[in-house]
């Protein structure tokens, strides 16, 4: 979803998103160096997050952002950890 939003931004260009590590142009919002990245980047910024949307600030519901909610598939997600695991 980061780099079908890096290309959108970018009006289609694939040289930002190649040249710009996806941390910096996506950081998270939890970390306090991804949310001072975040407040330094140029508008419109690009936030990633794991915070449900009822901790985000009421002001965030008022202003013009737009929010991109992707969820996956529990099923998805155990098999998958189940094949991360065996690897260690």
């Amino acid at each position: 979803m980061l780099e079908i939003l890096s290309l959108i931004r970018s009006d289609g260009d694939p040289r930002w998103c190649r040249s710009v590590p996806n941390w910096d142009r996506g950081p998270w919002l939890e970390t306090l160096l991804g949310y001072r990245r975040a407040r330094g980047n140029a508008r419109p910024r690009i936030i990633s997050s794991h915070l449900p949307v009822q901790l985000f600030p009421k002001a965030f519901f008022g202003s013009k952002a737009k929010v991109i909610y992707t969820v996956r598939d529990p099923k998805d997600v155990l098999v998958s950890l189940f094949h991360f695991a065996r690897i260690f």
